[in-house]
Parts: structure tokens; sequence; C-alpha cells
């Protein structure tokens, strides 16, 4: 898969998740699951780990239990019990590892990147937390418009440094253009999350845009598509409280 291709591949689930914002905590709580699914299919192929089901399991169970607990815990504490989450993943990771009989090969990349795909995963919960209300439906609608369009913007490659750059400021002004037209998000917090978005849109695009195995497997296309959208949950929710307690 071109890194054109996973570009506009990873516009289509940003614009997918800003339309289950849009629908419901429910949609968007199943639209997070499929996240978490691809990025478990995909991660052990990404990074060349050594025992592909131990860790699509470990990641699968962190985004499921993730998604969860953010969906049972109300108010500003949505995100308080994630850590718990967290550590219930390395719990898992390591228990995993103890049931390997193949020898065990590359034990210590085999936990870190199950560990790693478990971070982002739960990271992806955030979308979740910043959900509830007018507000965050429209911090969430802004933020996932700059990912889409920053997403769809770095399928053009310019072959040069300062393409990432541009990436980014397109990023910036979508979701500042959004987050104006929606009174309950304001241009500020439009400007904060776009940022986030075109930063992980452009980091993205430096990171696996000429990585082989994004472009020869599909299994590892999966994860690189998805990880901008997942990650970009916690960092969403941040900038959003932060700049609105502003």
């Amino acid at each position: 898969m071109t890194a054109s291709t996973r570009a506009v591949a990873t516009a289509v689930a940003a614009a997918a998740l800003a339309a289950a914002a849009f629908l419901g905590e429910v949609p968007l709580g199943l639209v997070l699951l499929a996240l978490a699914g691809l990025l478990a299919a995909g991660w052990p192929s990404l990074l060349d780990l050594p025992a592909p089901l131990v860790t699509r399991v470990v990641i699968a169970l962190a985004g499921v239990a993730a998604v969860g607990t953010v969906h049972l815990t109300d108010g500003d504490q949505a995100l308080a019990n994630l850590p718990l989450v967290l550590a219930f993943a390395v719990v898992v990771a390591f228990a995993a590892e103890m049931a390997r009989r193949d020898g065990r090969v590359r034990l210590v990349d085999s936990v870190t990147g199950s560990v790693a795909g478990a971070v982002v995963a739960v990271a992806s919960a955030g979308w979740l937390a910043t959900g509830p209300g007018e507000a965050g439906v429209g911090v969430v609608v802004a933020c996932a418009a700059g990912l889409a369009v920053a997403a769809a913007f770095s399928a053009v490659d310019f072959h040069a440094w300062w393409g990432e750059g541009l990436t980014v400021l397109v990023g910036v002004v979508a979701s500042g253009v959004t987050g104006a037209l929606l009174a309950e998000v304001g241009l500020v917090r439009g400007l904060g999350t776009g940022l986030v978005a075109g930063l992980l849109v452009a980091a993205s695009h430096a990171l696996f845009g000429r990585l082989e195995v994004a472009s020869t497997s599909r299994t590892a296309a999966l994860a690189a598509i998805v990880l901008p959208v997942s990650l970009g949950g916690s960092l969403v929710y941040v900038v959003g409280r932060v700049l609105g307690a502003a």
C-alpha cells in the first residue's frame, strides 16, 4: 500500500470519527473499538515483533478495556482509571509471554512492542472522554477535521522537508476554521486541536512514508493508517481541557 493510499485511508478514518461523534457516545465508542482492532491486527507486522498473536491480544484487550472504562466513568474524571487499564495491559503482556512455547525469542522486543501498542490503544479512549456535551463533540469534530484534511494533504509527496511543515499548517487551518464555525469550540481551541492533528499526521508521514514494511505488508499498513487517529485521543483531550479553561 503506497504512502498516498495510506494517507487517504487515514483521512477516511478521521472523517468516520467525526461523524460518529455527531451521532453519539455509542457510535463513537464503536469506531474506537474498530480502530483498536485494526491497530492490533497490524502492529506486530509494523514493528516486526516475534509473537504477533500475543501482541494482538494485549492491544485488543487494552483498547476494549480503555473504551469501556471511559464509558463507565462519569464527569471530569473520565481518564482517571486509564492508568489501571495500562497496568493491566502490562501484566497481561508479561503473562502472555510466559505462555509462549517458542523459546521466547526476542523477549524484550515482544514485551516492549506489546506495551507500546497498548499505550496507543489506551490513548484513543481520550476521544470518548472529550466527546460528552456539545463543546466536547465540537472539539472532537474540529480535531478530526484537521486530521482528515492534513492526512489528505500529506498524500501529495513534496519530496522536501518543508512538506511536513505545510501539512501541520493545513491541519491548523482546517481545525481553526472548523472551531471558528462552531460557537461552542471557538477559534483558539480549534487552532490548538489543529496543531495536534497536523503534528500527528506530519510525524506519521515522516516515520512511515518511506518505511518499506508499511508499503509491502497490508497488515502493517493498517496500523500506520490508524496510528495518528488513535494517538490523538489523549492529546486532544488535554488540549481541549487546557484551552477550554483558559
